[in-house]
């Protein structure tokens, strides 16, 4: 039979993705089984959801559990905190699935959560299976995750409010307005999820990091040193879908329009499917793109201004996206530009041979797709890691150009847009980070070949789940207990 292991997506479409490449490369580079078993925080789950995990081969099954119970949670809860509740809340529901896959003969050798699952992990040593952790998001960040705990005890203020730049293992120091979003508001329930989760990440057996050496070099040669206490770490980025379904459907009307368009010569602006803009940021996006007369591809979705990146869970737009455009908007800039609503085939857009830059909101899943592509970017980071991630991006590996906000306003303004947008596709600035860029791809295709530190990392992991818990003999026990019973 093959080895079999257990996944544990918390909620929330950029979890799943990752999650379910790694899957894949289980899957068909070393003959694994996978059962995804899914906690919900909605009756039922998201299109996005379906749709992803019915895309996978049959040998990566899933199981969702009954929705947790979270009417007690407060309308204004983090995000945050609403994940680390619904996974919390369905550690019974776990419990069920896994010992039914145990009595069917089916015992998974590990279970693997992401960063806000680490409740699971007593649900895990009951039973017997290895808890592992699966970290989505930068080696930075999973170096901030280790050290906060030490840091909430030297740190006595709010971490913007310290006067010097937060000091990272291995990693250029960033100062604390730029942290990730939970750590901002230390009295709130999200932070203390976040050390709690941070606490108990030395619980796990290994930890799997989405990232690789020539991309967070300092992070990663940090996270591997060997400490005591500290879990093994699993460099096994970048995971990124490969498949190209594009070639194998009808090729959307986006990909038709790049394929009439000059080389390198369209911008892909797109915020992922959990960033919304403000109504005024998204009219000054419309006019920065306008006169910044380059071409370009824009996912729109509907604006809010009551809460930010509401859609979190759910990639569709609420309302009718294209009344929010400036009147005239779809005229002015027809031929130039193309405008989408909601969702477009990101990956294939990234590949495709007119795509030159990629204006991000930075999230991970985002940024390996545009490094494994070889597509330099303008970073707009707008809520979790993602400031973070466009420290490292723009100051660090220097592969994108960050957009600036108005001080008074908070605004990123039109005129700033579009000199931004000329710079990456036009500039001398854009041509520095288009080569820097370019050598980050070779890199990331190196490191995933048969050879390469990724596919090693990946080999090594599952060569420790493929090999059976080395039982104690009975000398060995006798031993141990006697050692025990005397400490």
């Amino acid at each position: 039979m093959a080895p079999h292991i257990a996944i544990l997506p918390s909620p929330g479409m950029g979890h799943l993705i990752p999650l379910a490449e790694f899957a894949k490369r289980l899957v068909h580079c070393h003959n694994f089984q996978v059962t995804f078993i899914i906690p919900l925080d909605a009756p039922s789950p998201s299109k996005s959801q379906k749709s992803t995990l019915d895309s996978l081969p049959p040998a990566i099954t899933s199981v969702f559990l009954p929705q947790a119970d979270l009417n007690d949670v407060a309308p204004d809860a983090r995000i945050e905190t609403i994940i680390s509740l619904t996974v919390a809340r369905s550690l019974s529901s776990l419990r069920d699935a896994l010992n039914s896959l145990i009595a069917n003969g089916n015992s998974p050798t590990a279970l693997v959560v992401d960063l806000f699952g680490t409740d699971a992990f007593d649900v895990a040593k009951e039973l017997d299976i290895s808890p592992y952790i699966f970290y989505p998001s930068t080696a930075t960040c999973l170096s901030l995750f280790l050290h906060l705990p030490k840091l909430d005890e030297i740190v006595d203020c709010e971490y913007r409010d310290w006067p010097e730049p937060i000091t990272i293992p291995g990693c250029i120091p960033v100062h604390g307005k730029y942290l990730l979003d939970p750590v901002q508001d230390r009295t709130n329930d999200a932070y203390k999820w976040l050390i709690h989760h941070a606490k108990r990440y030395r619980l796990a057996e290994g930890i799997i990091e989405n990232s690789f050496m020539d991309l967070e070099p300092g992070a990663i040669k940090e996270l591997m040193k060997v400490e005591p206490g500290k879990p093994p770490i699993y460099p096994v980025g970048p995971l990124v879908n490969m498949d190209h379904p594009g070639d194998k459907v009808d090729r959307s009307q986006s990909l038709k329009w790049l394929d009439d368009q000059p080389h390198g010569s369209v911008l892909f602006v797109s915020f992922g499917s959990g960033g919304t803009l403000s109504s005024s940021q998204f009219t000054e996006l419309a006019f920065g793109l306008e006169m910044s007369e380059q071409r370009f591809v824009w996912v729109v979705r509907s604006p809010n201004d009551d809460v930010a990146n509401a859609t979190y869970f759910d990639a569709q737009s609420k309302d009718d996206t294209f009344r929010f455009l400036p009147q005239g908007f779809l005229d002015r800039t027809k031929g130039r530009g193309f405008v989408v609503d909601s969702w477009a085939p990101q990956v294939q857009i990234l590949s495709h041979g007119s795509t030159g830059g990629f204006l991000s909101h930075c999230g991970w899943n985002s940024t390996l797709e545009s490094v494994f592509n070889g597509v330099p970017l303008i970073t707009w980071p707008l809520y979790a890691e993602q400031k973070m991630n466009s420290i490292i991006l723009t100051q660090d590996v220097k592969v994108g150009i960050p957009v600036n906000s108005n001080p008074q306003t908070g605004l990123i303004e039109r005129h700033e847009i579009a000199k931004v947008v000329k710079a990456l596709m036009e500039g001398e600035d854009g041509k520095r980070v288009r080569y820097k860029m370019k050598d980050l791809k070779d890199s990331a295709s190196h490191v995933l070949s048969q050879d390469g530190s990724s596919a090693k990392a990946l080999a090594e992991l599952a060569h420790k789940w493929k090999t059976p818990k080395r039982k104690l003999n009975q000398k060995q026990e006798s031993i141990l207990h006697i050692f025990i019973s005397q400490s």
